[in-house]
């Protein structure tokens, strides 16, 4: 059942929302959560279909906020809310509110959905793109227990990696690091298998991929060890390699699906490594509600501490000045100076 609402209240909402689970013939709410989307209309469509699926595992009230653009002065001093209601199979496991905020409304978002939470309920927050730097710091941020983000949509990853770690608060997490859950189980698994000391590790995968920078982060905070970073054309992560004084530990995934687990002493063995929709990385993360000390020990280590691949030096040219080196190797270098004569004594 849908029900279009124009020129409306949170009030009314509220209102239509009771009025449609008694015409379908649901009036108890089972819902354990309210899940408050921030998007756009071009990304609305697609946040909305992967929300919709996580509520098969998690039955949820949705409230999507889209905040409509105003062209002209005189239409951003004017306030108005549209709103769309679905409930039943329009609307998943649960119950879905759309949002569009006009003109001065828009800075005004958290007002509106405050009266749209489910009591006694805990509330999410996600961005799927657009993400504020301080998702703590933000209006409708600060409703949510969990403020979920995607590094991945962002223009310049990198740098968004450092904003969330500067502006870090605990309930905090990204879709790139929920993609990276599979890796972290598999190489966790394979190092309890074997007791072999880590000297090193490399981490390889797409150039400005916010996945691969978590897990070279997390490798490096929880092994202290030296983790380089290289490049390939993907998809996404595509292996990742521990080495030890017995051999290397291996998980290679060229294809994106498939990937080879190769340990020290043991046969090859393929292990499924699939890439997963976005519907599933937020399912993942509506299991729970609690802080994520490891994502933030891992977010805050920081991407300019991991060793990138760098280019072979150029050979040196004949006019090129020498290479100044200093230390005892220096002092070893220089050519001994001549004696002095001394002026004869009067």
């Amino acid at each position: 059942m849908k029900i279009d609402l124009t020129e409306t209240t949170s009030s009314k909402i509220n209102a239509a929302l009771v009025q449609a689970r008694r015409d379908i013939g649901t009036p108890a709410i089972g819902m354990v959560l309210t899940l408050v989307i921030v998007t756009d209309e071009e990304n609305a469509y697609d946040a909305l279909k992967s929300a919709n699926e996580a509520s098969h595992e998690h039955p949820s009230r949705i409230v999507v906020v889209i905040k409509r653009v105003s062209r002209s002065p005189r239409s951003r001093r004017d306030a108005r809310l549209d709103a769309e209601v679905r409930v039943g199979a329009d609307a998943g496991t649960g119950e879905t509110v759309v949002l569009r905020l006009h003109g001065e409304l828009v800075h005004h978002a958290q007002s509106v959905v405050l009266p749209l939470l489910l009591p006694d309920a805990p509330v999410v927050v996600w961005w799927p793109d657009g993400a504020p730097s301080d998702l703590a710091g933000d209006p409708l941020g600060a409703l949510g227990q969990r403020r979920i983000t995607d590094t991945y949509a962002c223009e310049n990853p990198l740098r968004a990696l450092g904003e969330r770690a500067a502006a870090y608060a605990p309930g905090d997490t990204d879709l790139s690091w929920t993609r990276i859950t599979p890796w972290r189980s598999m190489l966790a698994a394979a190092l309890d298998q074997q007791a072999l000391k880590v000297t090193s590790a490399a981490v390889e995968g797409e150039d400005e991929n916010p996945s691969c920078e978590l897990l070279a982060m997390w490798l490096a905070d929880r092994l202290q060890v030296p983790v380089k970073r290289t490049h390939s054309q993907g998809p996404g992560l595509t292996s990742v390699r521990l080495e030890t004084k017995d051999g290397d530990i291996v998980l290679d995934r060229a294809d994106g699906s498939l990937a080879t687990l190769c340990m020290p002493g043991q046969p090859d063995r393929a292990v499924a490594l699939k890439r997963r929709d976005t519907a599933e990385l937020l399912a993942e993360e509506l299991r729970r509600l609690d802080p994520d000390n490891t994502y933030e020990a891992s977010l805050k280590f920081g991407v300019a501490k991991l060793a990138a691949e760098a280019p072979a030096p150029a050979p040196a040219k004949a006019s090129d000045s020498p290479e100044t080196v200093t230390g005892p190797k220096a002092d070893a270098a220089k050519p001994a100076a001549k004696p002095t004569k001394k002026a004869p004594a009067k």
